[in-house]
């Protein structure tokens, strides 16, 4: 009998790399009703993460979807030499609105497993910051054509962040550091994986 596969909502990040590959990836999820919004990103590793990802680009498709099943059928026909990565969000730790645009999207890592009350926790630590407009906890797996040398350890902790800001990327990547600072202070180890400056929106 074959295991269900639970799908999930969450985030898409694929290499724009100008071939066939990342234009039939935007094409499709230009017009697919799986993607809620799609982004043309900037994206920046933390020196913790770099090691894990020397396959990584400097720019992204940045994907919000609704279905992971669909998302990770497309990534696997278009394979490419750069990771991508999917981000399974299996709880939404709160959304709202927020003024401003949304410019800014950070991944962060947890080194250890919390259980419920800490992510409470966090949830209650991330809502005083009032930029931040969603966040949520999940999991991440990658794809790519050339095999990663070093497996990343934390993948099943992860917590994405979207801000909205009219400031510049320098100053909301500033932000999302202090509130990175603001929740180790209170003894969890939160680590920055990615961030991801939006220069345009395509959907």
């Amino acid at each position: 009998m074959s295991e269900l596969k639970l799908s999930y909502s969450g985030y898409v990040c694929a290499p724009y790399l100008h071939n066939r590959d990342s234009l039939e990836l935007k094409e499709s999820w230009s017009s697919s009703k799986n993607i809620e919004k799609l982004f043309f990103v900037t994206g920046t590793f933390s020196s913790d993460s770099q090691p894990y990802f020397s396959t990584s680009a400097n720019h992204y498709l940045l994907a919000k979807f609704k279905d992971s099943s669909i998302v990770e059928k497309e990534l696997s026909q278009h394979v490419q030499e750069k990771t991508s990565f999917v981000f399974n969000i299996h709880d939404d730790l709160f959304e709202r609105e927020v003024l401003g645009e949304t410019n800014f999207i950070s991944i962060y890592y947890l080194e250890y497993g919390e259980d419920m009350d800490d992510l409470v926790e966090i949830a209650g630590l991330l809502l005083k910051r009032e930029k931040i407009e969603v966040a949520g906890i999940g999991n991440m797996t990658t794809t790519c054509s050339i095999p990663s040398k070093f497996t990343f350890p934390y993948s099943e902790n992860m917590i994405v962040i979207e801000v909205a800001s009219e400031k510049s990327h320098q100053s909301v990547k500033k932000y999302c550091d202090q509130t990175q600072r603001d929740v180790t202070r209170k003894g969890f180890t939160l680590s920055n994986l990615l961030s991801l400056s939006i220069l345009d929106q395509l959907k």
